[in-house]
């Protein structure tokens, strides 16, 4: 099996390191941990005039039609420099849903707008529990006249304060089955119905609760069918932790490179560190972790990329990601020893945003449920 990239693929692999490298070093992401709107605007911009925004779209909507194989390699070089911002709660948690189950009005009203990068997205999806269960979704449509109206809460709705638009997942019916009667819709973000707080985060992103008082919504704003929309988010929770797979493997890539540099350089009793076997070992066990997320990640990656997705591989992937991501991060900041405790140090950067991680996309509880149904367990 090749794993090589294409020529293409190498391309954008390249004009994103180093973009990123120039325009989004260490020392911004601490900027923006600290900044209220959580983005650069003006980085934004420049992401979206490099066309990254409208990556997978076609060309009548402003995109290059490229593959989600790209898309994968463009998340896995912002998963290295840990880019703050709304371009994953953008262009994966709604652009691709928007993308495949869009009337041709959305499509054409929507998504040039997202490839210039004149509008922000996010989904609202998990309630109270924090689960991505069909079964905890409370807050309720309910058709009155022309528009439905939406009443509850939502929470850990990303970028939600600096949003325009919010898919809204909603319970339209009450059905036999948790998974029937969910409705997707388009929302307004400035409605004045709407009530956002922005929830502090050890990850130091933007997490939301927004409150739907009695919020107004067109019929023409349903995405998908109506009492149907639980297959649109199992499309985007399948999509969504593919590429926050790619992130995390970018992440460990960097944690395992700055710990090998650190332990050649740091010396200890007249000989670096690198050399006592106990280092070794830890060093040994995150290349091993960082190559099997690498390979698991492409090969779901692939499957999705050619139409024929593997609900096996991507939540084999995502699961391994997810655990191996704290192992990395914690033998990492012990190989660097009392520096690496430091908020001062790089590392840590990676290791407070572990947890944010684990759960998009779903948490590996859900993920082991995927995979034990799979192998017909």
């Amino acid at each position: 099996m090749d794993f090589g990239f294409s020529e293409e693929q190498e391309m954008l692999r390249t004009l994103a390191r180093d973009f990123l490298t120039k325009e989004c070093p260490k020392t911004k992401v601490r900027e923006l941990e600290k900044d209220e709107k959580g983005y650069d605007p003006q980085m934004w911009r420049k992401m979206a005039e490099l066309g990254w925004m409208g990556l997978v779209f076609p060309a009548e909507y402003g995109g290059t039609n490229a593959s989600f194989m790209e898309l994968t390699v463009l998340m896995e070089e912002m998963g290295r420099n840990i880019v703050p911002g709304p371009f994953f709660s953008t262009v994966v948690l709604c652009a691709l849903p928007i993308l495949e189950y869009g009337s041709d009005e959305q499509r054409a009203k929507f998504l040039p707008a997202i490839a210039k990068g004149e509008t922000i997205w996010t989904l609202a999806l998990t309630e109270s529990s924090g689960s991505y269960r069909a079964s905890e979704i409370r807050l309720t449509a309910s058709l009155q006249g022309a528009d439905y109206v939406l009443e509850g809460d939502k929470l850990f709705v990303p970028d939600a304060h600096i949003a325009d638009y919010l898919m809204v997942v909603a319970r339209t019916a009450e059905e036999k089955g948790p998974e029937e009667g969910v409705t997707l819709f388009v929302v307004d973000a400035k409605d004045p119905a709407l009530e956002v707080e922005v929830i502090p985060t050890m990850a130091g992103d933007r997490q939301c609760r927004v409150s739907f008082n009695k919020v107004r919504v067109p019929k023409n704003n349903v995405l998908g069918d109506v009492d149907r929309g639980w297959s649109v988010v199992d499309f985007v929770l399948q999509r969504a932790a593919v590429l926050k797979t790619a992130e995390i493997s970018g992440a460990c890539q960097v944690v395992l490179d700055m710990t090998s540099a650190y332990a050649n350089e740091r010396v200890q009793f007249d000989r670096p560190i690198g050399s006592f076997q106990a280092v070794q070992n830890k060093l040994a066990d995150m290349f091993i972790d960082v190559e099997a997320i690498h390979y698991l990640l492409y090969q779901a990656a692939w499957g999705i990329s050619v139409g024929s997705p593997s609900r096996l591989d991507v939540s084999t992937a995502k699961t391994k990601a997810s655990e191996a991501y704290e192992r990395i991060c914690v033998d990492g900041i012990t190989a660097h020893g009392a520096i690496g405790f430091t908020m001062d140090h790089d590392i840590g950067l990676y290791y407070r945003r572990v947890k944010a991680a684990e759960f998009v996309g779903g948490a590996t509880d859900l993920h082991r449920e995927n995979i034990a149904i799979e192998l017909g367990l």
